[in-house]
């Protein structure tokens, strides 16, 4: 891993070099957004830290980790973890970051803005699920995230599930495999629906 510090607010990151190319490249800084640079060629070199990835084996006891060093925009995975679930995020270009425990979920929620949440629930009950946490996180807050019910027994992009869960999508979880389509599919439907809403807010804020 490579430890760099933000400039602008000290904030110590870790980057996986091995995700970097042999340039210089520019990303924003997870905490106060301020610009960054890194050149992965300053360090090549024998004393650069390096991690190795955990072993399999040790991945699931790592679920619940910090991972607000981790490079790149993340996803969260609330609830019960599933590695198809896990692949649908990195499809789609997010980090997957999971939480078994709901409070940390919204603690994590509030802190990271993901812009795609994934809610898979250990066991599907009727509504309200029991995700309280994030689920009643204010509507102004909620519209600048995407939610998506991931269960067993619902159908993928079922418009009235969706409404009755509070979720803007709902998938199938043997649908997973088609999700970077689906995932599309769900997002212009939410943009074009939700696209007037969204200019008269900004004009507001102006």
């Amino acid at each position: 891993m490579i430890r760099i510090t933000c400039t602008s607010c000290q904030k110590p990151l870790s980057l996986d070099e091995t995700k970097l190319p042999m340039r210089e490249v520019g990303f924003p800084c997870p905490v106060c957004k301020a610009k960054l640079t890194v050149d992965r060629r300053q360090f090549e070199n024998p004393e650069a830290e390096v991690r190795r990835p955990a072993p399999v084996a040790q991945q699931a006891a790592q679920d619940d980790d910090d991972h607000s060093n981790d490079f790149g925009s993340k996803a969260l995975i609330l609830g019960a973890d599933h590695p198809a679930i896990r692949q649908a995020a990195k499809l789609i270009g997010f980090l997957p970051v999971h939480h078994s425990d709901h409070a940390k979920g919204r603690e994590f929620f509030n802190q990271e803005q993901p812009q795609v949440v994934f809610l898979h629930p250990v066991e599907m009950t009727q509504p309200p699920l029991d995700m309280g946490p994030i689920m009643s996180v204010v509507p102004s807050e909620r519209r600048k995230s995407f939610f998506i019910l991931i269960a067993d027994n619902l159908r993928t992009l079922d418009g009235n599930a969706a409404f009755l869960y509070g979720v803007n999508l709902v998938v199938a979880t043997k649908d997973l495999g088609q999700f970077p389509q689906i995932y599309r599919e769900a997002q212009g439907a939410h943009d074009r629906l939700y696209s007037s809403m969204m200019g008269v807010l900004r004009e507001r804020q102006l």
